[in-house]
């Protein structure tokens, strides 16, 4: 079956490891099932396991991808849940759980086998493409919002790095839950689309916001990191699920961290209670994630540059 996947590990030039070509069918495990895929988006996930990252080579060659939408063995519209041995089903009873593709073959291919526990009706108001979106970024901003941040409508949240797929996510969602969103972005363009879509207001990264926010939602890390935390109002919550500008920053801002009681909490994927209530919530509201570009499985080298330019707003989604 064609597919794309890990050939090599490069921590520098992490495309030159990336294959489209042929690979074996998925292996059959008690368990498990196979879905026949539709659509799968990318997220840096891909990026960083191309890198190494949660990828060893000794795994290799590795088909990429965590998140899909498909059709099941008995004809069922399904979406996936990325998280394997979440709830020990489908694995051994010691295996800890990880992310699709840091142990078994990925999404970006025909056909991927994971445990039947895995798998979601995908509603009908939601197209392949858009399913395919939620369940790693979009499912993602949805527990930091509401599982880790702990907001309610009427509060104030402040997205840090408009145009990625999990900053993207949190704006939509926060602005249907009735949150008031301010967003960051340098580019002009992409704090437009922010306001576009629900914030109340976008600014550049390091501006003075109208006013203390109740949560930040933190993917940047270490060049928002600062500005994040001197946004919070006193007991405030910083939820960080990524770091995309790097993991050190110059000002942990420590003192201001216990003297104002703020909350750090750091967030990772969701469970797969959290993405059916994240499909209710999209199917009942209207709420679609947002789509920057959408191609053909053949031309997933044209995505994962996309991605890595960083000149997108919202998810790469692959068709197959």
């Amino acid at each position: 079956m064609f597919a794309a996947y890990a050939a090599r590990i490069d921590p520098d030039q992490p495309l030159d490891g990336l294959e489209l070509g042929e690979r074996p069918e998925p292996e059959k495990r008690p368990g498990w099932t196979t879905i026949e895929v539709k659509a799968a988006s990318l997220n840096h996930h891909d990026l960083w396991s191309l890198r190494g990252v949660g990828l060893g080579a000794e795994s290799l060659p590795m088909i990429l991808g965590c998140d899909a939408a498909g059709v099941d063995a008995e004809g069922n519209e399904v979406v996936l849940h990325s998280v394997i041995g979440q709830s020990g089903h489908g694995v051994g009873p010691r295996e800890p759980r990880s992310i699709l593709t840091e142990r078994y073959q990925g999404t970006f291919a025909e056909r991927v086998t994971v445990p039947e526990w895995n798998v979601l009706p995908k509603p009908k108001e939601l197209s392949f493409e858009e399913a395919a979106c939620l369940p790693t970024a979009w499912l993602t901003a949805y527990r930091m919002l509401f599982t880790n941040a702990g907001v309610r409508p009427g509060d104030a949240v402040l997205v840090q790095g408009a145009g990625g797929g999990v900053a993207t996510a949190a704006i939509v969602l926060a602005s249907a839950a009735g949150l008031r969103v301010y967003a960051t972005s340098r580019d002009a363009a992409k704090r437009e689309r922010a306001v576009e879509l629900g914030a109340a207001a976008a600014f550049e990264p390091g501006a003075r916001l109208p006013q203390r926010v109740d949560a930040v939602i933190e993917t940047v890390g270490a060049a928002t990191w600062s500005h994040s935390v001197k946004s919070l109002r006193p007991g405030g919550t910083l939820v960080i699920s990524g770091a995309t500008s790097g993991p050190s920053p110059k000002d942990a801002e420590l003192n201001r961290i216990f003297f104002l009681e703020l909350k750090v909490v750091g967030s990772t994927m969701g469970s797969k209670d959290e993405l059916e209530d994240l499909l209710s919530f999209c199917a009942t509201t209207g709420v679609r994630p947002v789509i920057d570009t959408v191609l053909p499985l053949d031309r997933a080298r044209e995505g994962f540059a996309r991605m890595a330019q960083g000149d997108l707003f919202g998810k790469v989604v692959l068709t197959v």
